[in-house]
């Protein structure tokens, strides 16, 4: 057994590829904050691509940890250098492993904010990149308006030097490379959020603005926040995976991450003192990403959804043991096809009917074991942002919104915290406590899921919405989530 480190790279095995480049010739260029699986297997990923053909070797990147919780990930990955393994796993069991070597340091803000906004200060970081989920951007759910009664974000805008959130930390290294005559940085978002740049210009310069108004303006004009559309089903790494590293190839990685072989990234070419290479590394560079954005938000993230909540009331626990069933891949395919599809622009040289067939295979890979737990978790940020607006489209344009109901009736079911056979969900939500609690009145009041406006706005005064998801919701009730689903393909 070998344990990950630089002095350790040359004793692993053969199969397993390893940095190319002297990573102490790497500097920093990119500050991450939000340093998880996706972006380990994704981001990082790209950039430890092009530093493995001497490309790129001024842009390692920095994570920064900003939760509590994320003092766990900064200790795991400072015992072995930083670095860690990727894990691709194939349909067919195979498995390919490789070192990254991309990040060169992990700062846990909540111990030093002041070693963060300095480093991102220095000028040489010219890219600060974030993938802090989508509650992490502190907007209200339906007005999309920056929320500053967040106590974290008054306790920044009083003690800038202190900082505790995104907001707070980015901004105050802002402020010092204005003061100082620097350029800013980039801010770019790799979150699965709807124009995802546009959502963190709108965000930061809300909490700068409040900050101060010439500031505020300062950032608005001055600092470009390029939307992107990224894609990679990256699962939670489990005891079993690091067991199965440590039994395949011989590693001792504290945190590796697994994910599946599909990998797309599609970014907006708008930087402001530079970027590295990344179309060299496969990524692709556009004037404009919503189109492509808006087919994999409402193709796979919210066909996503439209799996879960049913295949777990169905029984199941792995997204591709779901997939495999005829009868939820048919409710699949009808909604991206009938429902999410006609909401989509026309994209030169995209092949949708073979994107939605690719999704499926995707979410069939039985060696990734996606859990539908993962899927269903935190539905309140997505099912408003994916889900919701194909809901809106279909509405306005007289197209059917059947399955779309019953995907929300689904989530409704699932939130009353109780299975098919009794026994207990373990609902994950930033909003767990109101929904349980509304959930718990869906039967002697069934319309209460869809009153909530925070996340649906007005649509349970729309009639034909309302009929189709009473109709999903009392044969869940009634006869079950294959039932339910047998009747929706049946039409």
């Amino acid at each position: 057994m070998t344990r990950l480190t630089n002095a350790n790279l040359e004793r692993l095995a053969p199969e397993i590829t390893t940095p190319r480049y002297d990573r102490g010739g790497v500097s920093a260029g990119i500050v991450h904050i939000g340093v998880g699986g996706f972006h380990r297997a994704h981001q990082a990923m790209y950039v430890d691509e092009l530093m493995n053909r001497g490309e790129a070797l001024d842009w390692g990147i920095v994570g920064v940890g900003v939760m509590p919780g994320d003092r766990r990930m900064q200790q795991a990955l400072a015992a072995q250098d930083h670095l860690y393994t990727v894990v691709v796993k194939h349909p067919d069991g195979r498995r390919e492993a490789r070192v990254v070597g991309a990040m060169l340091d992990y700062l846990f803000a909540p111990e030093d904010p002041e070693a963060v906004i300095e480093r991102m200060a220095d000028p040489a970081i010219r890219i600060v990149s974030l993938t802090v989920t989508e509650g992490g951007y502190n907007f209200h759910p339906v007005s999309g308006e920056f929320d500053l009664d967040n106590p974290d974000v008054q306790h920044d805008l009083d003690e800038p030097s202190l900082s505790r959130t995104s907001f707070g930390l980015v901004i105050e290294a802002l402020a010092r490379r204005r003061a100082r005559g620097i350029t800013p940085f980039t801010v770019m978002s790799c979150d699965n959020i709807q124009g995802n740049g546009d959502v963190a210009r709108k965000m930061f310069t809300a909490f700068a603005r409040a900050r101060d108004a010439e500031l505020g303006a300062w950032v608005e004009t001055e600092v470009p926040f390029p939307n992107s559309m990224v894609d990679r089903i990256t699962p939670v790494t489990t005891p079993a995976d690091i067991d199965e590293l440590a039994d395949r190839f011989a590693v001792e990685d504290a945190w590796p991450v697994v994910c599946e072989p599909f990998t797309q990234w599609v970014l907006e070419d708008h930087f402001v003192a530079g970027r590295p290479a990344f179309e060299q590394a496969g990524v692709q560079l556009v004037e404009d990403v919503v189109p492509y954005e808006l087919m994999k938000l409402r193709l796979l993230n919210a066909g996503h959804q439209a799996l879960a909540y049913f295949g777990y009331l169905a029984g199941y626990e792995y997204a591709h043991e779901a997939s495999a069933d005829p009868l939820i891949v048919d409710f699949l395919l009808g909604y991206m096809t009938h429902e999410a599809t006609p909401t989509l622009a026309i994209l030169p040289g995209v092949d949708l009917d073979d994107y939605r067939r690719t999704l499926i295979t995707r979410f069939a890979n039985p060696e990734v074991r996606d859990t539908l737990a993962r899927l269903c978790a935190e539905s309140s940020d997505r099912i408003p942002k994916w889900l919701v607006p194909v809901i809106r489209h279909q509405l306005d344009s007289g197209g059917d919104i059947h399955r779309c109901a019953a995907v929300v009736a689904s989530w409704a079911r699932y939130a009353e915290g109780v299975d098919e056979k009794g026994a207990p969900i373990q609902v994950v939500d930033r909003l767990k406590d109101e929904l349980m609690a509304i959930a718990a009145r869906n039967h002697d009041q069934p319309t209460a899921f869809i009153e909530n406006r925070e996340l649906f706005g007005d649509l349970a005064e729309n009639d034909r919405f309302r009929e189709a998801y009473l109709e999903a919701l009392n044969r869940l009730h009634r006869e079950g989530a294959k039932a339910t689903l047998t009747a929706l393909v049946a039409g």
